[in-house]
């Protein structure tokens, strides 16, 4: 019993942290505001702040529990001859999933980008002079020696 709450718990504050890191980069980045700024909708920013954590909830809710998100089995189990509009559903879904997540990660990417451009004034400022391109070559270097270690060990299986 107490084993089982030091493990919710712990799973909790992980996915607080998680979410914590995911929000942290997106209002550094400034993507809400920039959108609201370039579609003159400055007046719905809190629909749009809204909006990314409750589209952050549900993927994190359909990731949890995708065994009983899974509409598919459902759909078969009690029609079975009708498989065929439920693939043109699915593939309907995920067109139009496609469609926003793909601008979601080419606005975030731009974004990104555009703050970048910020490093060499930072840079300036603090008088780091040499060693910026070892600097930026280090931190590559880090993140692809995670991302095989992430793959090599498989620990995206391990769910």
């Amino acid at each position: 019993m107490v084993r089982n709450f030091f493990l919710i718990l712990i799973g909790a504050s992980y996915g607080f942290l998680a979410a914590a890191g995911v929000f942290t980069v997106l209002a550094a980045v400034g993507l809400v505001p920039r959108f609201a700024g370039k579609t003159h909708t400055g007046k719905y920013v809190l629909i749009y702040e809204e909006m990314v954590v409750f589209g952050t909830l549900t993927g994190c809710i359909l990731s949890i529990f995708s065994r009983y998100c899974q509409l598919g089995a459902w759909w078969q189990e009690r029609f079975p001859g009708h498989m065929g509009l439920l693939y043109g559903i699915g593939s309907l879904w995920q067109a139009v999933f496609g469609l926003f997540a793909g601008m979601f990660v080419g606005c975030l990417a731009l974004a990104i980008a555009e703050m970048l451009d910020s490093i060499p004034i930072l840079t300036r400022r603090i008088s780091f002079r040499h060693g910026l391109g070892l600097a930026i070559v280090s931190m590559a270097a880090g993140k692809l020696c995670g991302s095989l270690l992430y793959f090599w060990t498989q620990l995206h299986r391990t769910a």
